[in-house]
């Protein structure tokens, strides 16, 4: 196995505004890698980079060996892209959507038509398959958008965004679609505000801030950055909290955030066993402090997140709006690929 996509000190700006500043990075073939970043970080840019929609001002870009610009078509004949808006043409109905991709992919139309039926059963849109996509919900909308994307079959996936705006059912259903096609072996690159989505999806994370990468690896090794795992105490009666610390002061207690609990106190597991768990226990009964919950905190990647970039996370891909990229041209490329669709669609009509 290689490696799918391979970015070396990739630069792109956009006006005054820096969107990659020597931006590195290696998705390895057949692994899903999920690219995070706080608003502005480069993350929209670097996906239209490799998915050879923009053109990089530095660096290099290849994906399985082919360079994005120079070798342009060898690219985009092994992707698929679902970006951050539905590309699907509402007057079409969902089957000749795919059957649309299908044929502008080269798949002749039988073909076409036999892979079309196959993924809307996937995607469950077989009853939907002869109604117009302006009458689906935004859920349906990007589940067929996806299905879109994998018509040809290709080796590598990229999603930007892809579960932005959906409920949490159909987000859901999109995270078993995303983990059968990484069953399956296609590779996959994922941009996502939603940390629960990372660290349920890929096999690695990569961490963006200021066009730059910050932090890379599992989910565990970059929660193992912020700490350990910690018990938090939560006392029945809020007055005994100073007593308890003191308690606890030997079992390297801590107080947790006031502002959020007065009557809950923490203790750092960095080094210690929750063997001692019964000894706090029985020193705080001593003491007559009543304890209301116990349980054991592991770091997430909302932490990890904040302390490596200082951002929470966000759902605004600002570095495009601020260098007039995608952000602000998206409706009029909306309207100009569908104008562009039924165009394709007569024609392909014609042949078939």
């Amino acid at each position: 196995m290689g490696d799918a996509i391979v970015l070396e000190g990739l630069r792109k700006r956009f006006g005054d505004t820096t969107a990659l500043d020597g931006f590195d990075l290696v998705v390895p073939e057949a692994t899903v890698v999920g690219l995070l970043g706080p608003n502005g970080a480069g993350k929209t840019t670097a996906v239209r980079i490799v998915s050879t929609l923009l053109r990089p001002d530095g660096g290099s870009a290849k994906v399985f060996g082919a360079d994005v610009v120079s070798q342009a078509n060898r690219v985009r004949a092994c992707i698929g892209l679902t970006g951050q808006f539905s590309a699907v043409d509402e007057i079409l109905t969902g089957a000749e959507n795919l059957r649309l991709a299908g044929r502008l992919h080269r798949l002749g139309a039988r073909e076409a038509h036999s892979r079309a039926e196959q993924l809307l059963a996937v995607f469950d849109l077989t009853e939907a398959a002869n109604r117009q996509v302006k009458t689906y919900s935004g859920g349906m909308r990007r589940r067929l958008d996806l299905a879109a994307s994998l018509m040809a079959r290709p080796r590598l996936l990229i999603l930007d965004e892809p579960t932005t705006g959906l409920d949490s059912r159909s987000r859901m259903a999109m995270w078993d679609v995303i983990a059968e096609l990484r069953s399956a072996g296609t590779t996959v690159l994922l941009t996502t505000q939603y940390l629960e989505e990372a660290d349920r999806l890929a096999d690695s994370i990569a961490v963006i801030d200021r066009g730059r990468l910050v932090a890379s690896g599992t989910a565990s090794e970059l929660k193992a950055q912020v700490g350990g795992e910690h018990l938090e105490l939560v006392l029945a009666d809020r007055a005994d909290r100073d007593a308890a610390l003191e308690v606890l002061a030997g079992f390297g207690a801590e107080s947790a955030d006031t502002e959020q609990n007065h009557a809950a106190v923490t203790v750092d597991l960095a080094n210690r066993s929750l063997d001692d768990l019964p000894d706090m226990l029985i020193a705080l009964r001593k003491r007559s402090i009543g304890v209301a919950d116990v349980a054991v905190r592991r770091p997430t990647l909302d932490s990890v997140f904040l302390r490596l970039t200082g951002h929470p996370a966000s759902t605004d891909d600002s570095e495009d709006k601020a260098g007039g990229g995608p952000a602000n041209s998206s409706e009029r490329t909306s309207r100009r690929g569908a104008d562009a669709k039924r165009e394709a669609v007569t024609a392909g009509s014609r042949e078939g």
